[in-house]
């Protein structure tokens, strides 16, 4: 999970005048320490971490871990033109306190300063030219340009997990696994030819229909989930895609739900050597907050299915990912969601769903994780039995605490 520094506390700090020899700057530097601690007994591999940026003149940041620098990303969420949070991975023995030093300059860093672990694309797809061309942003007051973006809305991925977003009233979220850990989409944008797939590379793992998929948000009608539409407009933004993480949401204005007009943000993040991405829920209207939504995991045809009835639900199971059942193997996949308690209305089901009711908190916001492995990976686990040892581990995790040193 993320982690943030009160922004008022890191601007309050003391400062120190420091060479940034990692960027060779001549401009001075603001040094802040901070003490990252593994709460648990075990290792923790690129566990997240972000601090809030401090206000004002600063620009770019270095992370260091004594005298090694730790590759992190700044990024500037609300579009301001002005960075909000700094982020990177940091491994972490059993019980481990690690003090870090951040330094923070008023010089820009360039974007290819670290080698990337991460990855963000999404495409206007021009079909009569038989090209695409990339672009950050998308939106439409029809709410669908499912047939318009190559491989129909954002995606994103790390080394282990690539996702999409539908940019339709379903918004679903869709799933690429892979059977060796690395980054590929950049070079099979999604569809990977048989040259690659010859290679080793991942594709496409799970046929999501009219289902929530993993983790996508709908509304319920009392007997079923609902697509989000009708809408005044809906919008694609990647705000971050690297090179430790990604961010990308997916807004939504005017949608008629439940008697209401509402408004919604769906922010996705994902970072380096990570499967699991978070999912913010954003409702900045009243309207918004009133109402009740539902998120899960889609049924799969050859299954099994556990539920702790608070909050998390996981399947594991086996079908086509795609309609053509001849170039495409069946594939085994295992979905998971976790949701705080504090957001949950009940549990219920429809026809192609495994479903908790939930409303947002007095700020609007619905917080929530999901994960996926892929039984064809040869880094992960092989069955069903495994697959929901690692979701009831996953589910009890802790996160590591960030504190001023």
């Amino acid at each position: 999970m993320n982690h943030k520094l009160p922004l008022l506390l890191l601007a309050g700090l003391a400062t120190s005048t420091v060479a940034d020899a990692q960027l060779s700057l001549t401009k001075t530097s603001r040094k802040v320490r901070i003490e990252v601690i593994n709460p648990s007994q075990e290792a923790r591999a690129d566990e997240p971490v972000w601090v809030a940026f401090p206000e004002g003149k600063y620009r770019s940041a270095t992370v260091m871990d004594g005298k090694r620098e730790i590759a992190s990303q700044v990024d500037d969420l609300n579009e301001n033109g002005l960075p909000e949070e700094l982020a990177f991975v940091v491994d972490l023995k059993p019980g481990e306190k690690k003090t870090l030093t951040l330094l923070f300059s008023e010089a820009e860093a360039p974007a290819d300063r670290y080698p990337a672990r991460v990855h963000a694309q999404m495409f206007f797809r021009d079909k009569a030219a038989g090209t695409i061309t990339p672009t950050d942003t998308a939106a439409s007051p029809t709410g669908d340009l499912y047939n318009s973006l190559h491989h129909h809305g954002p995606a994103f991925e790390s080394e282990l997990m690539a996702y999409r977003l539908y940019f339709d009233r379903k918004q679903t979220v869709d799933l690429y696994g892979k059977y060796h850990k690395g980054l590929e989409l950049a070079e099979s944008l999604w569809y990977p030819t048989d040259e690659q797939l010859a290679r080793g590379f991942g594709d496409d793992i799970l046929r999501v229909s009219g289902s929530v998929g993993i983790g996508t948000l709908k509304g319920w009608n009392g007997s079923k989930a609902i697509h989000i539409d009708p809408v005044a407009n809906r919008e694609a933004r990647i705000l971050a895609k690297g090179p430790v993480r990604t961010v990308v949401d997916m807004n939504v204005t005017g949608w008629q739900y439940g008697g209401d007009t509402v408004d919604v943000k769906s922010r996705f993040t994902l970072y380096a050597g990570q499967r699991e991405c978070e999912v913010l829920q954003l409702f900045p209207t009243a309207a918004g907050k009133n109402q009740t939504y539902v998120t899960g995991v889609q049924k799969i045809a050859d299954s099994r299915h556990i539920s702790d009835g608070r909050g998390m639900t996981a399947v594991w199971g086996t079908d086509w990912p795609v309609n053509d059942t001849v170039k495409y193997a069946k594939q085994t996949v295992g979905l998971a969601v976790e949701i705080p308690q504090q957001y949950l209305a009940g549990e219920v089901e429809d026809k192609v769903n495994y479903l908790y009711l939930i409303k947002p908190d007095a700020n609007g916001e619905i917080r929530y994780r999901m994960t996926v492995c892929a039984e064809k990976e040869d880094f992960g686990v092989k069955t069903a039995d495994d697959f929901f040892r690692y979701v009831e581990e996953w589910k009890e995790k802790k996160p590591v605490t960030v504190r001023l040193k």
